[in-house]
C-alpha cells in the first residue's frame, strides 16, 4: 500500500467514537503552555497549529493563550466534536486536512503541536510540511501519554493484559493490515536526522487526573484498537469488556487512587 492509503486507513480507524474519545481521554498538563511559549520566546503566540487534532482536547488549551489556534483534522467526526467543543472561543477554528498538507501559509505558525498523533503521520512529508508553516525560531512539539497512567500495579497489569489480548485479536483477524503506525521511540530520532531543526530536545512531564473502573474501561473503548474489533463484528463481550469492567470496579474499589499521566515530549526548534 501506498502512503496515501496508509493515511486513509489510519483516519477511518478512528471514525465513530470522537465522544468517547473526548471524554475520556487525558487533558494536557498546562504548564505545556509555559514551556513552548518559554522556547519559541514569545510571551502570547500569534498562531498556534495542532495537527491531528482530533475532538480538539489539546486545541482549547490553548484558547487563552493564543491570538489564534487552528486545528487540523481529517477525521468529519471528530472535527465536528471539537467545532462543538470549541463554540465558545472565537480565536480556535478546525480545518479538514492532512499534515503533511495543511493548506496553512508559509511561517505562518509559533507553535505547532501533534498530541498523540504523529505516529500515524508519515513522518517526511509531515516534518516537511512542518518547517514549512513554523517561523524562524519556532516550535514543534511531539506529545505522547504513557498507557497505562501510573495507578496501581494490579490495575496497571489489568490494563496491559487485556490491551494484549485485545492486540492479539487484531493481528490475528488481520484487522490492522490495512494501517502502518510509525514508532513513537523514533520521533526524536526522526526529528533530528530530519535537518529541518537546529535544536531537539525530549522531556517528560506529568499530570493528575481522577480515575475509576468507568473511566478505565472508557479509556479503553477510546482505544481505535478495540473499537476496530468492535466495527468488525465483536461483541463487547467477546472482546472481554464486562469482565474487565467487574475486574475494574475489585481493583480500583469505591475510592480509587489518583491517576498519573506521564507524557513524553519532544521539541524542535527550527
Amino acid at each position: 500500500m501506498s502512503d496515501s492509503d496508509y493515511a486513509e486507513a489510519n483516519v477511518e480507524r478512528f471514525a465513530g467514537f470522537a465522544e468517547l474519545y473526548d471524554v475520556y481521554r487525558p487533558a494536557l498538563p498546562p504548564v505545556i503552555i509555559d514551556i513552548l511559549t518559554q522556547y519559541a520566546a514569545v510571551i502570547r503566540p500569534h498562531c498556534v497549529v495542532d495537527l491531528g487534532s482530533g475532538t480538539g482536547l489539546s486545541t482549547r488549551l490553548w484558547a487563552e493563550h493564543a491570538d489564534s489556534v487552528i486545528g487540523i483534522e481529517p477525521g468529519e467526526h471528530m472535527r465536528h466534536v471539537a467545532e462543538a467543543r470549541s463554540s465558545a472561543f472565537a480565536n480556535i477554528c478546525y480545518q479538514s486536512g492532512w499534515s503533511s498538507a495543511t493548506g496553512l501559509p508559509d511561517t505562518c505558525a509559533d507553535i505547532v503541536t501533534a498530541v498523540q498523533s504523529l505516529h500515524w503521520m508519515e513522518p517526511t512529508a509531515t516534518l516537511a510540511e512542518v518547517a514549512r508553516v513554523l517561523r524562524q525560531g519556532g516550535i514543534f512539539a511531539v506529545i505522547d501519554p504513557d498507557y497505562p497512567p501510573v495507578i496501581s500495579w494490579e490495575a496497571e497489569l489489568l490494563d496491559q493484559n487485556f490491551m494484549i489480548q485485545v492486540g492479539k485479536r487484531l493481528t490475528d483477524g488481520g484487522y490492522d493490515r490495512d494501517i502502518k503506525r510509525w514508532p513513537r521511540g523514533e520521533h526524536l530520532e526522526r526529528m533530528q536526522q530530519s535537518g529541518h531543526f537546529r535544536y531537539t530536545k525530549s522531556f517528560a512531564l506529568h499530570h493528575v487526573e481522577p480515575g475509576d473502573a468507568d473511566r478505565m474501561v472508557g479509556l479503553a473503548l477510546s482505544q481505535a484498537s478495540v473499537q476496530t474489533l468492535l466495527k468488525n463484528g465483536f461483541t463487547q463481550a467477546q472482546i472481554g469488556i464486562p469482565t474487565f469492567r467487574a475486574a475494574a470496579e475489585r481493583v480500583l474499589g469505591d475510592n480509587p487512587p489518583p491517576w498519573y499521566f506521564t507524557y513524553r515530549v519532544h521539541i524542535g526548534v527550527k
